[in-house]
């Protein structure tokens, strides 16, 4: 496994399952964003050991949320979107276009989060659940890569928490 460092200017080395990847363009971190991703990560696990799909869903959905708010906060001020009450998922998708399909897979997710909340019985399937964890695990672990950070969820540790 890689260590991950933090460099000056605009790339960062990142190790996604034991393969190393130059980032370009890689966000700086920041306390806010570091705290941010911490929170998704804790979303995460929690969402994995949910036995009920609603839940697994919502969380999983929240983590990958979380790590977006985290990207966010990393812009700095010349960068950060500006504008009236938008997404997050919008908002990524302005600032760092490279996401989008990330950010419009997580955008087409919203309404089954809701549904999933407001405890609609089968608002998604059990399947729909554990693909958004594996989803979530993965932007988690891109967003990290962004950020200069390690992963900071492994599949090995979504098991152990289911």
């Amino acid at each position: 496994m890689t260590t991950e460092v933090m460099t000056e200017g605009t790339t960062t080395a990142r190790t996604i399952r034991g393969t190393a990847e130059r980032v370009p363009g890689a966000a700086g971190t920041t306390r806010q964003s570091r705290e941010l991703l911490a929170a998704a990560a804790r979303s995460l696990l929690a969402a994995a050991g949910e036995p009920a799909a609603n839940d697994r869903f919502a969380r999983a959905h929240l983590a990958a949320l979380r790590a977006s708010a985290a990207l966010l906060a990393s812009l700095p001020p010349a960068h950060a979107p500006r504008g009236g009450p938008r997404s997050a998922w919008v908002l990524v998708a302005e600032a760092v276009p490279e996401l989008g399909e990330w950010v419009g897979f997580f955008a087409a997710g919203a309404a089954a989060r809701a549904a999933a909340e407001a405890g609609v019985p089968g608002a998604v399937s059990e399947r729909e659940a554990d693909d958004l964890v594996r989803a979530a695990e993965a932007y988690l672990a891109v967003v990290a890569a962004r950020l200069g950070q390690p992963t900071p969820v492994t599949g090995d540790q979504l098991l152990l928490a289911g």
